[in-house]
């Protein structure tokens, strides 16, 4: 693996493996490099390859942060703000290095859309920095489609042998645009209309649909808290009104927000807020306490939509 990571600001190589060899392999010589470097250094990807890259390292692997991607990352809209910019901005001097996997076999088709923009938004939360971020993507056992996608959010491409290359396809505007879908309501979906005068309706509302479609007590809070940032911001910026969809669908429980407001930054929830900001933390906590999270926004408005699990 060459050292193109020390010569520019921010460096956002995908890494495309075959084999667990080629995997260990890489991101080790990758990790390493960090070592001489002296750089601080995260590795949040999923479990079983977790355990590859520590048993690879051995006594190398002190002093390096590991996070499993399918806990820390199971919403990937929370991957930017809480695992890499939390990272990142406690290590502000010099260049921080950070292996991220992000997608891996089994994440869902409904999850995808949303990790594809993830890669994107990558792009855009790190523009100008010291930070190196190495996306692993595994060329069995993911859609080819998930392959092609890659090449577009990654400005760098790394094969299996280490062998790199520019992309030439690089254009990760165009994955958020691709996969701003439209998201149907269901038809079974209780609904609620609101407005200011209506918003602890609205939170009342989502808590009882919740418990009655067998959400757990836990996590009925949680539903209360991110109705209540959505509606407000509904009313405040989203055309004074808006319309609150609940149901429930393959073991998750989804409520959806839809208003007038045209949601124009595309890493609103993914920015953490600076110090002594008021305001603007809500779509972030949505993104928090829920499992997933999609948003479609068009010119007749936005849809925030969030899953729990059954």
């Amino acid at each position: 693996m060459s050292t193109v990571t020390t010569h520019e600001a921010f460096v956002h190589p995908a890494l495309f493996y075959r084999t667990e060899q080629e995997y260990t392999r890489q991101t080790v010589a990758f990790l390493r490099e960090g070592l001489a470097n002296a750089e601080p250094m995260a590795v949040a990807v999923p479990g079983p390859n977790l355990e590859l890259i520590k048993s690879a390292l051995g006594a190398d692997a002190e002093g390096i942060l590991f996070l499993d991607m399918t806990e820390a990352g199971r919403n990937p809209g929370r991957i930017i703000p809480k695992v890499l910019r939390g990272f990142a901005d406690a290590h502000l001097q010099g260049r921080v290095r950070i292996i991220g996997e992000p997608i891996w076999a089994g994440r869902s088709a409904v999850e995808y859309p949303a990790c594809a923009q993830h890669e994107a938004l990558i792009n855009a939360a790190f523009e100008g920095r010291a930070v190196t971020i190495l996306c692993p993507y595994d060329e069995v056992r993911l859609d080819p489609q998930v392959i092609a996608d890659a090449k577009v959010t990654h400005p760098t491409l790394i094969s299996g042998e280490g062998r790199e290359r520019a992309s030439d396809v690089y254009d990760w505007q165009a994955i958020v645009s691709r996969y701003n879908q439209e998201l149907p309501t269901a038809a079974d979906a209780a609904v609620f209309s609101y407005g200011e005068e209506d918003l602890p309706a609205a939170r009342h509302f989502a808590h009882a649909q919740a418990a009655r479609l067998g959400l757990a007590a836990e996590r009925l809070m949680d539903v209360k808290l991110a109705v209540a940032e959505l509606t407000t911001n509904s009313v405040v910026h989203g055309g004074g009104r808006g319309t609150l969809a609940i149901w429930a669908e393959q073991e998750q429980l989804l409520i959806e927000v839809r208003d007038a407001g045209r949601l124009t930054d595309p890493l609103a929830g993914r920015r953490p807020p600076e110090r002594g900001q008021v305001g603007g933390r809500g779509l972030m906590l949505v993104h928090y306490v829920s499992d997933l999270v999609r948003v479609h926004t068009g010119d007749d408005g936005t849809t925030v939509r969030f899953y729990l699990s059954l």
